[in-house]
């Protein structure tokens, strides 16, 4: 039962990718700065200003 759901949430979240490399650099952009904006109202660990993971630096 909780592979089925393991392989559903894979199969989610590969849609997702697979979505979000469609979008034009531009679009891709806003949906980084989103992401982060919603893991900075959320506390998450790791969120020191200036910090990005490689390859999303501000351009």
């Amino acid at each position: 039962m909780d592979a089925g759901k393991e392989q559903a949430d894979e199969a989610e979240g590969l849609r997702l990718v697979r979505a979000f490399l469609s979008l034009p650099p531009d679009k891709r952009a806003e949906v980084i700065a989103f992401a982060e904006e919603l893991a900075r109202a959320h506390g998450q660990p790791g969120e020191s200003e200036g910090t990005s993971p490689k390859g999303t630096s501000q351009r």
